[in-house]
């Protein structure tokens, strides 16, 4: 085989185990001998938790047991937020209680349906206190305070960054200001959170659903007061993640506790209910923008303020608003920008990564304000973007808030979206229907968004080894929740080592068969866990080069991998080796030239000196009907630049499914709970999520840009649909009724919103 296959759009190797139902998840692994963990949760959102009395769970035939933080005694999960300490979450609520949904005890059954019944039994007593669900609201004098140690309900923040000495926006002849709500959303993953903890003498097997083995691994051990060397974490097939299966919660925590307190394996399987009460949740940034102009539409300033809710425990959701900071000039050239931004601890499930983590909110506010700014310039949007998008010969470019863009030509981006989607045609459409009186109005949306992938860069560790039947072992940090890691990490070593893609088995998520790693989060995956493969890959077949020169007599140089696959001397097809005929020979130290070690391995770590920034344009095209608010989403075609493309397959797929979750949060996602924390929402009849048959077929195409950071010059493109599509869609709702005087309609714009911002402007 050729060198094709990097760069050629395979089929996903991995999809004919799940298609055929041989895909093994928690739920599916047979454990013999084990017990089932229920959780008995807080009923309230906020007050001291004066007694829990398992007397009934007990009375229960097969209940093991019922446990509270005072029988297991755990380390709380440390605070995220560096200046917040005294807000660590106990594994188990202790003295009080800060969320609807906390866990308060466990009880351990001999069944599953035993367990979950019996803790129902569970009699927990909370003392109310007063709840506080904004937070806003939250940084008030008279707030009631989550955490009295900590004295205030500020956990993050203020910081300021940008360059602004006075006013950013004395510049301006023209000015826009905005107070949005980035909703709250919720991951939903098809796989709900589990576990499975096996007990092994002093150590233990510990299967969660993890987007990074070794943050489980390490807060883990720190929890159960063991050394991290105790725990072997497993990873099997993962059913979606999205940014919420990234930190280690209590309930995982929990069975391995009761595992190696009982000696016996537990196991634990959150139903849906469940996890749309304590599954980390999404977003829920409350924000303020001023963005001015000249009277050419050039953009001299702008000011963002940002409010986050943190939930009822700082976890990554408290810095989220950092990352919104560092990309509040998107692709423009703004040359004055002040961002500010707080984080406050509310009585509400808390809040952390959820694909795109504070990059979507910093596109949805500056694009919405691009639209309105537009409006009041009497210009169509795509010309004043164009007027400011940051042209390809000022790469590399650094923002006022301190991001530096790796490379990028985002006016070629927009050009290319708006050919594919004939943009002129729609705007000549959308005002023929104007002038008629349609009852259907057509609505265009455009977001231009350059984002931030592999934040902080930092590395990854890969390892491969060769076997002597020619499987070919690649072992790497990250993990996969659907990407493909599979086939595009196979598509890597395929091409050095020229062998066919059934040859390669990756491993991943195993503790102790990977020595280290980064996970998955933040587009990292490919330029950070390609390249470690690449490198290794590249490692090995140098030494693979080696041997064979030492068998053969031969000058290194002379050395080349056939497209077959064997390893010989340039010229002489005879002189080759297959892989496993190598893996063979190189266990005897006597084949080998002095200085290699015996086997056929290799083990590289990468390191990237700097983040990339992909971007593009999308454009949503939307029906709205103002007398009823009914919407049509009737297109979206996306142009995004990811670098260089290893397989436009599994690049298109991630494309689609962010589309997918960013329309979701345009048009009908928002977890809501009252203004005491109650929550509102908590199963899928009233927190509704995007399904095919809202959903247009996506057009989706790209250009190429590569980063000049990584061997591959691949960027992420895990989030580019969420962070390009969420706001294309929305602006395109606005823009169907914009010529009615609509200007405040905060996502979701659902039938309803759209209907009564149309009344109000009627009103006006």
């Amino acid at each position: 085989m050729g060198s094709s296959v990097l760069g050629a759009a395979v089929r996903r190797v991995e999809d004919p185990r799940f298609i055929t139902g041989r895909g093994r998840y928690l739920d599916d692994l047979e454990v013999p001998d084990a017990l089932w963990m229920a959780v008995v949760r807080s009923p309230l959102p906020h007050g001291r938790l004066a007694a829990v009395d398992p007397t009934a769970a007990l009375e229960v035939p097969g209940v093991v047991g019922v446990y509270t933080a005072g029988d297991l005694k755990l380390a709380p999960i440390p605070s995220s937020a560096p200046d917040a300490p005294a807000a660590a979450r106990p594994v188990l609520a202790v003295d009080r209680v800060r969320f609807v949904g906390e866990p308060v005890a466990v009880v351990v059954a001999d069944r599953r349906t035993t367990a979950y019944d019996a803790a129902q039994l569970v009699w927990v007593d909370v003392d109310p206190l007063p709840s506080v669900a904004d937070p806003r609201e939250a940084l008030a004098a008279d707030a009631p305070i989550l955490f009295p140690e900590h004295g205030t309900n500020l956990v993050a923040g203020p910081e300021r960054v940008g360059n602004a000495a006075g006013d950013p926006l004395a510049g301006a002849v023209v000015s826009v200001s905005l107070e949005v709500h980035n909703q709250r959303l919720q991951a939903v993953p098809l796989e709900t959170n589990g576990a499975v903890a096996i007990p092994h003498g002093p150590r233990i097997e510990w299967w969660v659903g993890s987007q990074h083995p070794f943050i489980h691994q390490a807060i883990g051990a720190r929890c159960l007061g063991i050394d991290r060397d105790r725990i072997r974490v497993r990873i099997p097939d993962l059913g979606g993640g999205f940014g919420a299966k990234i930190p280690a919660y209590p309930e995982q925590i929990l069975v391995a506790a009761l595992a190696l307190r009982l000696g016996r394996p537990v196991r634990w399987q959150e139903t849906r209910s469940e996890n749309l009460l304590g599954m980390c949740h999404g977003r829920d940034q409350h924000q303020r923008i001023e963005l001015g102009a000249d009277a050419d539409g050039r953009l001299v300033g702008m000011r963002l303020d940002l409010v986050q809710n943190a939930g009822a425990y700082p976890h990554f959701g408290a810095v989220l608003p950092e990352l919104t900071a560092l990309m509040a000039s998107g692709p423009y050239l703004i040359p004055v920008v002040e961002a500010s931004w707080r984080s406050a601890v509310t009585n509400t499930t808390p809040i952390h990564a959820y694909r795109g983590a504070g990059r979507p909110e910093a596109t949805a506010i500056l694009e919405r304000a691009m639209d309105a700014l537009a409006r009041r310039l009497h210009l169509d949007p795509a010309e004043l973007r164009r007027r400011n998008l940051l042209r390809a010969d000022q790469m590399p470019y650094t923002t006022p808030t301190g991001a530096r863009y790796d490379s990028g030509d985002y006016v070629a981006a927009l050009d290319r979206a708006l050919a594919r989607a004939g943009y002129a045609g729609l705007r000549a459409e959308q005002a023929e229907r104007r002038a008629r009186g349609d009852d259907w109005q057509l609505g265009v949306g455009l977001a231009c968004y350059v984002e931030v992938t592999a934040v902080d860069a930092g590395e990854e560790w890969s390892g491969i080894d060769v076997l002597e039947d020619g499987t070919i072992l690649v072992k790497v940090g990250t993990v996969s929740q659907g990407q493909g890691h599979e086939t595009a990490f196979a598509q890597i070593v395929a091409d050095r080592m020229k062998v066919p893609l059934e040859a390669i088995t990756i491993v991943q998520g195993d503790t102790d068969l990977v020595a280290r790693g980064g996970g998955t989060m933040g587009s990292r995956s490919l330029q950070l866990g390609g390249s470690a493969v690449l490198r290794t890959t590249e490692e090995l077949v140098a030494k693979a080069k080696r041997i064979v020169a030492h068998l053969r007599e031969a000058a290194v140089d002379d050395v080349v991998v056939f497209d077959d696959g064997r390893v010989g001397i340039a010229g002489v097809p005879d002189s080759g080796f297959t892989w496993a005929e190598l893996a063979r020979l190189a266990r005897d130290p006597g084949n080998l030239p002095e200085g290699l070690d015996p086997g056929l391995a290799a083990a590289e770590t990468i390191v990237q000196e700097g983040a990339t920034y992909p971007f593009g344009t999308h454009v949503a095209v939307v029906e709205v009907r103002p007398e009823t608010g009914e919407l049509r989403y009737l297109r979206h075609v996306a142009v995004d630049d990811v670098g260089t493309i290893v397989n436009r397959r599994l690049v298109d797929g991630q494309v689609h499914g962010g589309i997918a979750q960013g329309a979701g949060q345009a048009l009908i996602e928002w977890s809501r709970h009252d203004e005491e924390g109650f929550p509102l929402t908590s199963n899928l009849t009233s927190y509704l999520i995007p399904t095919a048959s809202m959903l247009p077929s996506f057009e989706v195409d790209h250009t190429i840009t590569p980063t000049p950071l990584d061997p591959l010059g691949v960027k992420g493109v895990g989030e580019a649909g969420t962070i390009g599509g969420t706001q294309a869609v929305h602006n395109a709702v606005l823009d169907a009724v914009a010529h009615l005087g609509v200007e405040d309609l905060d996502m979701p714009a659902t039938p309803e919103a759209i209907w009564r911002a149309v009344r109000a402007a009627d009103a006006t």
